[in-house]
């Protein structure tokens, strides 16, 4: 009787054995196994293989971006927003150029504002980008500058503060109503306080060869922006034959209007136009 019980133990045991050794067959790590084992939802997070580069613009930083960004990292893609010196447009189109090789390809390059020069330039002839994606931002052509678009001499009295070095400020007690008018005072002030200062000579300095006649484009008017007149914004957009949208927004429609703009953005990233 004793051997009898021995001998079903060890019987079972042996079972047991083959029943773990199946399982783990089954969930072994092989890349096939694990990729059919995952939620649909992480399948679809890993095919998003397009990165999207970030570039801010004058009086802002890259935290302009913090709304836009989870939603762009929570559709699968790899995300940099960029922190541009603002010393000149040479230094700020080498900074999106690193980012650019950082990440590699393919990438979508968006651009705030002023960001609009960088992404212009830093996009020229380069095989990692494949799309432009304009947020009431300048898009200029070889030779043009901000002053070809903004007559600076009918700026409000008193709207750029210069400081010691030549670098031009957006006056706090004025930031809200020029930059920003359609988010509420605490936010308008938090964002005035950690603007960048940005050269003057910025204001002058001409584009190179543009990037938008080698790539698709797409475009954000805000039709409220005080900073670049809609219209600008309008005739950019029709020049470059830019899948284009209008949100009645101030200036920094990223802030006030993310939900808008991240969709313009993963828009990019599937190619949709029009």
């Amino acid at each position: 009787m004793k051997n009898m019980k021995l001998f079903g133990l060890l019987c079972l045991s042996i079972i047991l054995l083959l029943g773990f050794m199946s399982l783990a067959s089954s969930g072994s790590a092989t890349p096939e196994n694990k990729t059919l084992m995952q939620p649909q939802g992480v399948q679809d997070m890993a095919t998003n293989a397009t990165n999207i580069v970030l570039v801010h613009g004058l009086w802002a930083d890259g935290s302009s971006w913090s709304k836009v960004i989870p939603i762009l990292e929570k559709a699968g893609h790899k995300v940099i927003a960029v922190q541009l010196p603002l010393h000149s447009l040479a230094d700020d189109v080498a900074t999106v150029k690193r980012a650019i090789d950082l990440v590699g390809g393919p990438t979508i390059l968006v651009g705030h504002s002023f960001g609009g020069f960088e992404i212009t330039n830093a996009a020229y002839n380069n095989q990692n980008v494949t799309g432009l994606v304009y947020v009431s931002a300048f898009a200029p052509d070889e030779g043009e500058s901000t002053a070809n678009y903004v007559d600076f001499s009918t700026l409000p009295p008193g709207l750029l503060v210069p400081d010691s070095g030549g670098f031009l400020y957006l006056n706090p007690e004025m930031f809200h109503e020029a930059f920003i008018q359609d988010a509420n005072a605490t936010e308008a002030e938090t964002l005035a306080v950690v603007q960048k200062p940005a050269h003057q000579s910025l204001a002058t300095e001409p584009s190179g060869p543009p990037a938008w006649k080698q790539l698709p484009t797409w475009f954000e008017v805000s039709e409220g922006d005080h900073i670049i007149p809609p219209d600008v914004q309008r005739n950019f957009a029709k020049r470059m034959n830019a899948t284009t949208i209008s949100l009645n927004s101030s200036h920094a429609s990223l802030v006030t209007h993310p939900d808008e703009i991240a969709e313009l953005i993963l828009n990019a990233t599937k190619g949709v136009t029009k």
